[in-house]
């Protein structure tokens, strides 16, 4: 019981430090493309504050099934629920910016709304998993593994992924082929759905974790996650190809490099929260 206070007193604030990064990306993704300031940008500030400090005392909610009394279990589920504030306070934020704002939808900006929906999606069942009765059933089955990705992958690695397209132009001072860029997009959404959604099933219906073998009746939805788990891991062999391909060449990027025929002009040296933004007369 110890080492599992301590693995998870070093792990659970690790995950959360995780989405920081992205959370940055996005406040700076999401504006450019909505052509709107950052909504909310103090907020945001002590939303990732909140994150940063509750995540560090809630980590024994993965260890409900281990004994601890009632008044810890309670502590820890309460202190669960609260941390889905400051993340939902988070999203509310990029939403606002979204709305009534010219978009445009650059392989950056899809990234930026996957991580939105998934992620979302991920907290939900997140909050499934903070309630203790709930989850003495979910506990250490693939529900937990289901939950985990939705909420790191998207919140960690696509992150990086809408970070990178977005700022490949200033990096390497040529442009990425958005064609490319959009079809990496898609195959990589499409394939982490079809590997991690099908383990809620096969979590609900009984399958545990970190098993080598399992029951026939789970076959199914385990041959289409293992499908969906290759095309995952191949599409980013595209995505390297991409990188490459911009660094050796392509169209020479401009000083603003989202500028141009979207219409966006917004100085670089004003702070992220207050950006000047000037949208070309032909979008509405």
């Amino acid at each position: 019981m110890l080492f599992q206070h301590l693995f998870w007193f070093f792990g659970h604030p690790e995950v959360y430090i995780l989405l920081l990064p992205s959370i940055g990306v996005l406040s700076h993704v999401i504006p450019a493309f909505a052509r709107k300031p950052l909504f909310g940008y103090k907020s945001m500030v002590g939303a990732m504050l909140a994150v940063a400090t509750i995540g560090m005392v809630v980590w024994a909610h993965h260890q409900y099934t281990i004994g601890m009394s009632l008044g810890a279990v309670t502590y820890f589920m309460i202190g669960t629920i609260l941390i889905s504030i400051p993340v939902g306070l988070m999203i509310f934020n990029f939403i606002a910016t979204m709305w009534r704002g010219a978009m445009t939808f650059e392989t950056p900006m899809l990234f930026a709304v996957g991580i939105i929906l998934m992620f979302t999606f991920g907290g939900l069942s997140g909050v499934m998993l903070a309630v203790v009765p709930a989850d003495m059933q979910y506990h250490d089955s693939m529900f937990v593994v289901a939950h985990f990705h939705y909420v790191l992958m998207p919140g960690a690695v696509f992150g990086l992924f809408a970070g990178v397209f977005y700022w490949l132009p200033k990096w390497t001072g040529h442009m990425y082929d958005e064609k490319l860029g959009k079809l990496f997009f898609w195959i990589n959404v499409i394939s982490f759905n079809i590997t991690f959604f099908p383990q809620h099933f096969l979590g609900l219906a009984g399958m545990p974790r970190r098993i080598v073998d399992y029951n026939m009746i789970f076959t199914e939805f385990n041959v289409i996650s293992s499908i969906g788990a290759m095309v995952f891991g191949l599409s980013h062999l595209l995505f390297l190809y991409i990188v490459i391909k911009t660094i050796r060449g392509g169209k020479k990027a401009e000083k603003r490099a989202w500028e141009g025929a979207k219409g966006l002009e917004w100085e670089l040296d004003s702070p992220p929260a207050f950006h000047t933004w000037t949208v070309a007369p032909q979008i509405k």
